[in-house]
């Protein structure tokens, strides 16, 4: 039984291999939740879709389903809401992984509806993530992120004091995440960031500017601590005004 699980599962993540002290009752109840996943993926074929071998829990819904597009081994937790309100709606690249309770949003108005939101290959998020798309929301591949990530490519117009907030539009730059990103809990990035190739968000950061590529990030507001070449910002930025001079 266990040989046969690791051969299924490896066909979504070939580096995949079942520790040695798992106990064959949790291999077996895992492998029923996921013949009941495969099941529930096969529901998108009476929308004339194909599952590519997509997992859903329970209660996973979506909105707009003609504007949401996937790759191979999607795969969506419980209770998962995915609306592709949207120009483009939403594409998910080919073995993402989106965790329990999540939200992924391009849009929540009719009037305005918004750009898109692109997740690259291989990438998995964790539980109650939310991720809006209203400005365009892109995240490349290989990237990780835990519980309760949260992103928001949209701002409210606040300038005229005599007039509602809400009356005053908004404005919208887009939020792009590089590849390989490693991103911890709780963190949260606002309008018109790009984080860099290869970068670390530390958890419960706030991230309200962009940053290069391999940046440590940390903080409220998220500040550079040092990066993955260097010990800290100040030899970072040495390097960056060296190359500027050149």
């Amino acid at each position: 039984m266990k040989a046969l699980i690791e051969r299924i599962v490896k066909m979504r993540n070939p580096a995949f291999t079942l520790d040695p002290g798992l106990n064959s009752g949790a291999v077996i109840q895992m492998f029923w939740i996921q013949i009941f996943n495969i099941l529930r993926g096969l529901s998108v074929m009476f929308f004339l879709r194909n599952p590519k071998g997509m997992l859903l829990g329970k209660r996973v819904s979506f909105f707009n389903l003609s504007k949401i597009q996937w790759g191979k081994f999607l795969r969506l937790g419980n209770d998962v809401y995915v609306s592709g309100l949207g120009r483009k709606g939403v594409e998910f690249g080919d073995n993402v992984s989106i965790g329990a309770f999540s939200r992924i949003i391009v849009s929540a108005s009719m009037n305005d509806i918004g750009e898109q939101i692109k997740i690259g290959n291989n990438v998995g998020i964790g539980e109650f993530a939310y991720l809006g798309g209203a400005g365009g929301l892109e995240i490349g591949d290989e990237c990780i992120a835990g519980q309760y990530l949260s992103c928001h490519p949209e701002n409210h117009n606040y300038q005229n004091p005599d007039i509602s907030i809400r009356h005053q539009g908004v404005s919208r730059k887009g939020i792009k995440i590089g590849k390989n990103c490693w991103i911890g809990s709780k963190v949260t990035i606002l309008d018109g960031v790009e984080i860099g190739d290869g970068s670390i968000l530390a958890a419960g950061s706030v991230i309200t500017k962009s940053f290069p590529k391999n940046s440590i990030i940390a903080g409220v507001p998220a500040k550079l601590i040092k990066t993955r070449n260097y010990e800290n910002e100040s030899d970072y930025i040495g390097e960056l005004l060296c190359r500027e001079s050149l």
